[in-house]
């Protein structure tokens, strides 16, 4: 293990933790562990939630393009967002960072990364742990994972119960694939014939790499406005599983859902995916975010409320469907595809 190279990256680092300060923690590093004052964040009673996560393969693009500086504010994401469909704010980050060599610019750009994940969901870098494992990964090869804790008052809690047939469905823009299904992206990358440094099919004004490495969404600040507003029943963070799989994770007993695929645009990213790997309708809904990183279920009025609160927190926000009684088949259906995301 190569200690020096391990203080180093320690020292740089300190003040992108110091960085993410927030009433409740200082952020600071090199303690065995952090400390977190509910209290002086302005919690009465509160509920704690925890969530864990990973960048899954995309890591892969970000080696193979030699861009780091992005995939840290994807393994944020992926835990934060999870935070706030619970109605939780999140509190406090911590990564664990594991690769064979340690590579002092390439960690220290990796947990810029993720300072600028916690800024953007208002939560304090606490610590972590850089793990130099020799004989477990390839050389400039290393893996991301996070965990992140978040708190809400009980009686704002969101457990999606309340829902109700008739509520509106709304919509939030992605920023593109997000962090999953990067295993399928890799192999029709592969297939297409394309490296990471060909220009991107549907930006030519990015390379491939970039292009797939932006970063996911960050839906915290938006959301909490609109769930502390009291305008939404439940939330959904389209992950792993797309559309049909995450959706009903938040419906009551019952209750299905209908969406319009007219109702917001398929990203370019996802047609290229589409046309290159021959995807029908029903993959990409069940293995892509489809252009929705984030779901809302409103009360039929307060949706609008909802929506502006949303769009005044910088949302791309569409009405994309209906919450109604489940009477079998599929609990999400999304129609009108056959024009909407023809290739």
């Amino acid at each position: 293990m190569d200690i020096d190279a391990g203080n180093a990256l320690v020292e740089a680092i300190k003040p992108l933790a110091r960085s993410t300060a927030r009433a409740g923690s200082d952020a600071g590093l090199g303690g065995f562990g952090a400390l977190f004052d509910l209290k002086a964040a302005g919690y009465r009673d509160p509920l704690l939630v925890a969530t864990t996560d990973g960048v899954g393969t995309k890591l892969k693009v970000a080696i193979e393009s030699g861009q780091h500086d992005t995939v840290g504010i994807d393994l944020v994401a992926m835990c934060v967002n999870d935070l706030v469909v619970q109605g939780a704010e999140p509190l406090l980050f911590l990564d664990y960072f594991a690769t064979g060599k340690l590579d002092v610019e390439a960690g220290r750009a990796i947990v810029s990364g993720i300072a600028e994940g916690c800024r953007q969901a208002g939560c304090a870098l606490v610590g972590g742990e850089t793990a130099e494992m020799p004989g477990m990964y390839a050389k400039g090869d290393y893996d991301l994972a996070g965990f992140s804790v978040g708190a809400v008052e009980r009686e704002q809690a969101l457990t999606g119960s309340q829902v109700q047939a008739g509520d509106v469905v709304l919509g939030l823009a992605s920023s593109g694939v997000h962090s999953n299904g990067y295993s399928l992206v890799r192999r029709l990358v592969e297939t297409s014939g394309l490296s990471y440094a060909d220009p991107a099919p549907w930006d030519s004004s990015k390379s491939l790499g970039e292009a797939l490495l932006t970063p996911t969404r960050i839906y915290v600040k938006s959301a909490l406005a609109a769930v502390r507003a009291g305008t939404v029943r439940a939330l959904a963070h389209i992950t792993g599983g797309g559309l049909t799989e995450n959706i009903p994770r938040v419906l009551p007993d019952g209750l299905g859902v209908t969406l319009d695929a007219s109702r917001w645009p398929l990203l370019p990213v996802f047609r290229w995916l589409a046309q290159t790997g021959n995807l029908s309708h029903a993959d990409l809904a069940r293995t892509f975010n489809c252009g929705l990183g984030m779901v809302a279920v409103c009360p039929p009025d307060r949706a609008e409320e909802a929506a502006a609160i949303l769009r005044s927190h910088g949302e791309t926000v569409y009405v994309v469907g209906t919450v109604a009684p489940f009477a079998g088949g599929e609990r999400v259906t999304v129609d009108g595809t056959e024009t909407a995301w023809r290739v």
